[in-house]
């Protein structure tokens, strides 16, 4: 059928119905990786209009292996478009080290980047987390120069013929391809962690029949487990099947350490593996100071410090529980302590954001980045139909019954130990530690998981391995004395199933195309109409497909991990503020601004009250309230200080006057 399409032109299928997506903020996929994009139980944009592009897409598959069934169709016509703000930002070093003439010219390349924060350049791999790009690159350099060698054809093209006056385009598929290489590399890498959850859920549970209904739980609630399927070069798509969120595992750790779970020996070699590796990480990122002042190493030093002073705590006069609550007190203003100290004298702000949008969460805060995340549905609290999605296939249930076993258990034994009725019972808590540290673990995720939407996707999966405990004979070994325990389980799974296959199916019948022709006009526009060294400022989302497809130097892009980035961001967004037009233009002057990528859709989209983007900047910028957006003034009309020299139906690009 490949070889069919190869030698026929194909008319453009037209588009399939689209599943609801969330409101579109004028956030659309900029703060942190990938803000604005659908979440995990939505599909993905398909601006344009009908018939403009391409194939159809891949079913949102539960597994790598069953989505590489359709990963042609998605990696057809217009690929780099369909990789959308942080998504493009990542995948363009990835093309860039393909690109290079060698390996090495292409990772010195990304080590001096003139494109991503002109006039600055950078060191991208210090910058941000690349060198899942870097290795994947590696691979396919070797990849396609052994096939080369031994004369195996690694990809398939053909001409796509798309009607309504658009010009042909060349459309790949198959290894050989540098987007179908490495999107297929993620879906096997995430295929194989079903591999990890039926292991780990069998390990936890002591029961095979425990790593299947880990699996089980899974598919059945892909939609909030994963969102790899939509958005694969995100930083998670890496890094979920080696590691969860690191301080809170040490943070839990600590937790199952106070109560007695865990023996200090135990704990002590675990924190020595988590500075080693902080450490290592450290130098492979070229010395990123957020590292060595993150909350994470600042939890460490305290812990450590706890452990080294483990005697001392033991000669105070107190109960044992009053020794837990001193030691978590310490641990937990300790690390908050440390955390300002050495952010104060290594002068680093590159995280405060993340501060400032938790305490945005619990008090009136509001500031101009805390609003460009709280308005995009991903920063905001849990949707109240997840839990309702968690019941409907019986997760939610199943793992409070088990929760509910666990608390039991622990205080069960912490009573024990308080009324010291038994000497020997610090040994048998030793044999259930594990149980403890999923249970907190659980409630860590629960909780950030209620506080920003997104964060469901640690949630979920961990809620899966939780279920797998329903075999465990530890928790039901009462149960499993009068019936027969694959009884139970299986009766567990068959009603689990009735909704759980009907998610299934909906994952399976999602299919569409990605079609974006504004923004393909804009591309194509970019590249033969402006010189090579021309400098652009817009939207973030917008941004990371110019540096992608048309290789132009952007002074402002979707990673909003660095205060400098935030604070350019600021100002190349002050175009959507109700500024004077000379004073917007003489910033953007300074920052060397060739052309600005003006989006009027970013001024009168609102996606809750007071999210559009003037009402944004009327909290930041109080005196201009009440004055016309600079945006809708310039749609109108953009002379004197900026001229319109490029206008579709999405955007306008305004060169910027220079005097």
């Amino acid at each position: 059928m490949v070889l069919q399409a190869r030698n026929k032109h194909r008319e453009a299928a037209p588009k399939a119905p689209q599943p609801p997506r969330a409101s579109q903020s004028p956030l659309r996929g900029a703060p942190d990786i990938g803000a604005g994009e659908p979440g995990p139980e939505r599909a993905p944009p398909s601006p344009g209009r009908k018939g403009a592009a391409g194939r159809k897409g891949p079913r949102a598959e539960p597994a790598a292996p069953l989505a590489w069934g359709g990963l042609g169709g998605r990696l057809a016509a217009g690929l780099e478009m369909a990789f959308r703000t942080e998504m493009g930002l990542y995948y363009s070093y990835f093309k860039t080290i393909v690109e290079a003439p060698s390996f090495f010219n292409g990772v010195w390349m990304i080590m001096n980047d003139k494109l991503t924060e002109y006039p600055l350049v950078i060191n991208t791999l210090k910058r941000f987390n690349l060198y899942p790009e870097v290795i994947l690159a590696s691979w396919y350099r070797i990849y396609t120069k052994i096939m080369d060698l031994i004369g195996i054809q690694t990809k398939i093209c053909w001409t796509v013929t798309r009607g309504e006056g658009l010009s042909p385009i060349e459309s790949c598929e198959g290894l050989g391809d540098p987007a179908c290489f490495y999107v297929a590399v993620i879906f096997i890498l995430n295929g194989l962690m079903m591999a990890l959850f039926f292991i780990y859920g069998t390990y936890l549970s002591g029961s095979r029949l425990g790593g299947l209904v880990t699996v089980l739980c899974f598919f059945f609630n892909h939609g909030e487990c994963t969102r790899v399927m939509w958005t694969p070069p995100l930083r998670e798509s890496f890094s979920y099947p080696f590691l969860v969120l690191q301080m809170l595992l040490i943070a839990s750790l600590f937790a199952v350490y106070v109560v007695g779970y865990i023996d200090i020996c135990k704990l002590q070699k675990i924190i020595y593996i988590h500075m080693i590796s902080l450490v290592l990480c450290f130098v492979l990122m070229f010395g990123n100071s957020m590292l060595i002042t993150s909350y994470y190493a600042s939890s460490l030093v305290i812990i450590w410090g706890i452990l080294a002073m483990k005697p001392h705590f033991l000669k105070i006069n107190v109960s044992e529980l009053s020794l837990w609550v001193i030691q978590g007190c310490f641990w937990l203003f300790g690390t908050v302590v440390l955390k300002y100290l050495t952010s104060k004298i290594f002068g680093i702000a590159d995280d405060a954001h993340i501060g400032n949008l938790l305490t945005s969460k619990f008090f009136s805060y509001k500031d101009f980045d805390t609003l460009l995340y709280t308005c995009a549905a991903e920063f905001d609290f849990m949707e109240k139909e997840t839990p309702v999605r968690y019941t409907k296939t019986l997760l939610l249930p199943v793992v409070l019954v088990v929760f509910i076993a666990i608390v039991r258990k622990i205080i069960s034994d912490m009573w024990g130990v308080l009324a010291k009725q038994q000497t020997h019972i610090r040994k048998h808590q030793f044999d259930h530690g594990e149980l403890v540290y999923h249970a907190l673990q659980l409630l860590a995720y629960t909780v950030l998981g209620i506080l920003i939407m997104r964060l469901k996707l640690f949630l979920t999966p961990h809620m899966c391995v939780m279920a797998s405990l329903i075999c465990s004979r530890q928790l039901f070994g009462w149960l499993f004395c009068k019936v027969h325990p694959g009884a139970v389980v299986f009766a567990v799974l068959a009603a689990m199933s009735i909704q759980g296959s009907a998610n299934l199916q909906t994952q399976w019948n999602i299919v569409g195309e990605f079609s974006n022709l504004p923004q393909e006009e804009l591309i194509e526009w970019i590249k033969y109409s402006t010189k090579p060294d021309a400098v652009f400022a817009g939207a973030m989302p917008t941004m990371a497909s110019v540096k992608l497809s048309a290789l132009r130097p952007i002074v402002n892009h979707p990673h909003y991990e660095d205060a400098g980035l935030r604070a350019r961001t600021k100002i190349v967004y002050s175009m959507y503020s109700r500024k004077a037009a000379e004073e917007v233009k003489q910033e953007l002057v300074k920052l060397k601004v060739n052309y600005y990528i003006l989006e009027e859709s970013w001024c009168i989209r609102r996606s809750k009250p007071g999210c559009s983007m003037p009402e944004i900047w009327d909290v930041e910028d109080p005196a201009n309230a009440g004055k016309t957006p600079l945006c809708n003034l310039l749609v109108k009309e953009s002379k004197p200080h900026f001229t319109t020299v490029f206008q579709n139906s999405v955007y306008k690009v305004l060169e910027v006057v220079k005097e």
